[in-house]
C-alpha cells in the first residue's frame, strides 16, 4: 500500500516536472517566435548578406565660364572575399600574382587575403592597365570594382582654392572640403547573400542600390584671370627677387566675386601626397600680416569722412613726428618731404602726415578711429565661403595708447588678412558700400540644372559715396605721380597704394625682413576690379612700389583687356610711362579661313600659327580673335569643315596620343567635341580613331594609362 502510494507520488512529481519543463520551453519558443522573431530574423539575414559600398561620383567644380577645374574619373579598385580564396587553397599563389601586378609586398597581400572577414580591399584606385591585368588573371575571390577618383585637369591651377579630395572621395582641404556635402552625393551598394564559407547561395538575395551622384558647383573664379595671376606669380618667384612667399587676389568690386586667388609656393592636387602639408595652406585667407602703408587707405577714409582733415590742408614733414609717447620717422627721413598738402602726403605715403591725422581721429573720442577699422571689417572674418579664415589681430581698445594709434595709422601694430585688405579697397571702389566676398556662383544638379544661385550680399555703407570718390582720386594720384608709378597703365585710370612693412619676429621687428605689397583698383571713375599683390621677404629691393606694383600692373592690364573694359586715353598718350617694353599685337580672327591663308595672316602679324587636326578650314583658335598678346605668341588653330552658312559641319578627330587628360580636354573642347576619359596618365587609345571625320558634339572616348616604369623620367 505504502509502496504504491510512493510510486504514484513519484509519477505525479515526474509529470509536474516534465510539464514545467515543456511550459518553460513553450514560453521560450513563444518569446523567440512572437516577440523577438522579426529582430532575430533580421540579424540572421544580416549575417548572410554581404554588401560592398559603391561610391557616388563627386560633382564637377567649374569656373564661371563652365571650364572644368575638378572632375571625377573612373578608377579600378581591387577587392577580395577571403573565404573564397581560402577555399581555393591558392592563397600564396594568388598573393604572388597580385603583388607582382600591384607592386605590393607579397606578405602584405597575403595578410589581406587571409583576414577573418567576408570582404577586404587589396588596393584601391589603381592605374587602369593594372585593373585590366587583374581581370584577365580571373583569380578566385578577387574582384575589380570600379570606383572614381578626383582629377584636376588644370594641374596646379587654383590648387589652394580647390584643395583636394582623399582616397574615399572626401574633401580634405579648400573648396572640396567647404562644399563636401554638396559635391559628395550619396553612395550606393551591392548586396549579395552568401553562406558561412563565403559562397553565393543560389536563388538568393542580390540587390544593387545605385549611388546618387553629387551636385556640381560653379565658382566665381575665371580660369583666364586665374592664369594671368599665376603666370605673374611664377615670374616673380623665379626672378632675382626670389621671395619666400607671394600671393595675389582679384575681386569684382561690385559683386564681391573673387575672380582669381593664388599664392606661391604651390602644389599639384593630383599628387598632393608628394608635397609638404605646409604648402596646402591658402595664405590669402588663412594667414595675417602687418599691412604697412596700404592700410593708410583706412586712415585717409576715416579722416575725410569725419572731417578732421581736408584734401588741400597743409602739413610739414621734417622727416619725423614727435607726439606724447613716442617718435616715428618717415620712410624717407633722409630727404624730408617738407611742406605738402594732405593729397601730396597720400601721394608720398608720408608717415608723419598719417600719424597726425590718426591722432586727430582718436582725439574725437568714443574710439572713432577703431570704429572705422572695425567697420571696414578688420578684426573679424569677412565670411567668405572658405574653411579656416583668420580673424587678424587688433589691440584691445582699453589697452590703446597714443603710440598704438600712431603706428596703426601707418599700418604697423595691426595684423590683417589679405582678404580683409582687398575687401577694404573694394569697399572704397564701390562707393563706400561693403559687399561680402564669395567664391560660389551657383549649384547645379547632376543633370546640369541650376538649383541655387548666389546673389551679392551688400553688408553696409562704410563711408559716404563722396568720401569714397575723394579717396579714389587721391589713390589715382599715387599711381600717376607718387610711390605707385610702376602700377601706371596707359589708357586706364588706376588708383592704388604701396605698402612696405617690416616683419615682426621673436623679440620685435626683424632687421632686413619686409613684406612688400600693392593694393589698387581700376578704372577709378567706374571701378571693375580690385587687385592685391603681397610679396613676403623679397631679396634685394623690397619696396612695394618696386616689387609688387609691376606685378599688379601686369595682372590688372591683362584683366581689364580680357574683360573688354575700353581704354579712356589714346594708346600712345604719355608714351613710355609705365608701359611694358614688349611689343603687343592684336590676334586676327581667322575663323573660316583655309589653312594657308590663316597661316599667312598670322605670320604677317608676327605670330606663330600651330595647327590641330587636318580639316580644310579653321573652326576655332586660341587665343581668340581680338585678344592682345605679345609678338611671337603661338596661336593654336583647330581645323574642320564649315558649311556655306558658316556652321561647323565636320571635325577631324585629332591624335591625342601622349596627351594628359587636361590637354586632351582642352583640344577637344576647342573642336566642339566632348571627352569621355577612362583611366589616368597619358592617352594611349581613342575611339573614334585619329583622322576620322565626325560631327560636332561627338563624344571621344580616350583611354589613359600611366607610362611604363622605363618611360618615367626623373623629376
Amino acid at each position: 500500500m505504502n509502496g504504491n502510494l510512493l510510486i504514484r507520488r513519484r509519477t505525479i512529481f515526474l509529470f509536474f516536472l516534465l510539464g514545467s519543463i515543456f511550459l518553460v520551453l513553450g514560453l521560450r519558443v513563444a518569446w523567440i517566435q512572437l516577440v523577438r522573431g522579426e529582430e532575430l530574423q533580421k540579424e540572421a539575414l544580416d549575417n548572410r548578406l554581404q554588401s560592398v559600398e559603391i561610391e557616388a561620383k563627386r560633382g564637377v567644380i567649374y569656373d564661371r565660364n563652365g571650364k572644368e577645374l575638378a572632375i571625377s574619373v573612373d578608377a579600378p579598385s581591387i577587392g577580395v572575399w577571403p573565404p573564397i580564396v581560402k577555399r581555393s587553397g591558392k592563397e600564396k599563389e594568388i598573393a604572388e600574382q597580385l603583388s607582382e601586378v600591384l607592386e605590393m609586398d607579397k606578405n602584405d597581400v597575403l595578410e589581406r587575403l587571409s583576414r577573418q572577414t567576408m570582404f577586404s580591399w587589396i588596393k584601391r584606385k589603381v592605374p587602369f592597365e593594372k585593373g585590366d591585368k587583374i581581370k584577365q588573371l580571373d583569380l578566385p575571390g578577387v574582384h575589380v570594382i570600379q570606383e572614381t577618383q578626383r582629377f584636376y585637369p588644370k594641374g596646379r591651377l587654383a590648387c589652394h582654392l580647390l584643395g583636394f579630395a582623399g582616397i574615399d572621395n572626401q574633401g580634405l582641404t579648400g573648396l572640396e572640403l567647404q562644399y563636401g556635402d554638396v559635391l559628395s552625393g550619396k553612395p550606393g551598394k551591392i548586396v549579395i547573400e552568401k553562406d558561412a564559407a563565403g559562397r553565393e547561395i543560389p536563388q538568393a538575395t542580390h540587390e544593387f542600390i545605385p549611388p546618387k551622384d553629387g551636385n556640381s558647383i560653379v565658382l566665381t573664379i575665371d580660369e583666364s584671370i586665374q592664369y594671368f595671376v599665376e603666370r605673374e606669380l611664377d615670374n616673380l618667384i623665379n626672378s632675382p627677387t626670389d621671395p619666400k612667399e607671394c600671393l595675389a587676389i582679384v575681386m569684382d568690386v561690385k559683386s564681391g566675386e573673387i575672380l582669381a586667388m593664388a599664392s606661391r609656393p604651390n602644389f599639384d592636387p593630383n599628387h598632393f601626397g608628394d608635397f609638404s602639408s605646409k604648402v596646402y595652406r591658402n595664405i590669402a585667407v588663412n594667414n595675417s600680416f602687418e599691412p604697412g602703408s596700404t592700410f593708410k587707405i583706412v586712415t585717409a577714409s576715416a579722416a575725410l569722412e569725419e572731417g578732421v582733415v581736408s584734401v588741400d590742408e597743409h602739413f610739414y614733414d621734417p622727416g619725423y613726428i614727435k607726439f606724447d609717447g613716442g617718435r616715428i620717422r618717415c620712410w624717407r627721413s633722409g630727404r624730408p618731404h617738407g611742406r605738402q598738402t594732405f593729397a601730396e602726403g597720400v601721394m608720398n605715403s608720408c608717415n608723419p602726415v598719417f600719424v597726425e591725422v590718426g591722432l586727430r581721429l582718436e582725439k574725437k573720442g568714443e574710439g572713432t578711429f577703431y570704429k572705422y577699422i572695425r567697420s571696414f571689417g578688420f578684426g573679424k572674418p569677412t565670411g567668405i565661403d572658405f574653411p579656416g579664415e583668420a580673424n587678424g589681430i587688433l589691440i584691445n581698445e582699453e589697452n590703446l595708447k597714443p603710440i598704438n594709434i600712431a603706428t596703426i595709422s601707418i599700418g604697423q601694430g595691426i595684423s590683417v588678412t589679405p582678404l580683409q585688405l582687398i575687401n577694404m579697397a573694394a569697399t572704397v571702389a564701390n562707393s563706400g558700400v561693403m559687399v561680402r566676398p564669395h567664391l560660389l556662383k551657383e549649384i547645379r544638379d547632376p543633370e546640369g540644372k541650376v538649383i541655387e544661385k548666389i546673389t551679392p550680399q551688400n553688408t553696409k555703407q562704410v563711408i559716404s559715396q563722396e568720401t569714397a570718390q575723394k579717396v579714389s582720386r587721391l589713390l589715382e594720384k599715387v599711381v600717376e605721380e607718387g610711390t605707385g608709378k610702376n602700377a601706371y597703365i596707359a589708357g586706364y585710370r588706376v588708383g592704388g597704394k604701396t605698402g612696405t612693412a617690416q616683419k615682426v619676429g621673436k623679440g620685435g621687428y626683424q632687421s632686413g625682413s619686409y613684406i612688400a605689397s600693392f593694393l589698387g583698383f581700376a578704372p577709378v571713375d567706374d571701378p571693375e576690379v580690385a587687385i592685391l599683390v603681397v610679396v613676403d621677404e623679397p631679396k634685394g629691393v623690397y619696396y612695394g612700389g618696386q616689387v609688387a606694383a609691376p606685378v599688379f600692373r601686369n595682372i590688372m592690364e591683362d584683366t581689364l583687356r580680357y574683360l573688354g573694359v575700353p581704354r579712356e586715353l589714346p594708346e600712345g598718350e604719355e608714351e613710355g610711362k609705365g608701359e611694358r617694353p614688349e611689343e603687343k599685337v592684336v590676334v586676327p580672327n581667322v575663323y573660316g579661313f583655309d589653312r594657308e591663308k590663316a597661316e599667312r595672316v598670322l605670320k604677317n602679324e608676327g605670330l606663330k600659327p600651330s595647327f590641330v587636326g587636318s580639316g580644310p578650314k579653321i573652326i576655332s583658335q586660341s587665343p581668340k580673335g581680338s585678344a592682345e598678346v605679345r609678338k611671337e605668341t603661338e596661336v593654336i588653330l583647330y581645323t574642320g569643315s564649315i558649311s556655306a552658312e558658316g556652321k561647323i559641319e565636320k571635325v577631324t578627330v585629332p591624335d591625342l596620343t601622349g596627351k594628359r587628360i587636361w590637354e586632351a580636354s582642352a583640344i577637344l573642347e576647342a573642336l566642339d567635341l566632348s571627352l569621355k576619359a577612362e583611366g589616368t596618365g597619358e592617352a594611349r587609345e581613342q575611339r573614334p580613331t585619329p583622322g576620322e571625320v565626325v560631327s560636332p558634339g561627338t563624344e571621344i572616348t580616350v583611354i589613359f594609362k600611366e607610362p611604363p616604369a622605363q618611360e618615367v623620367l626623373s623629376p
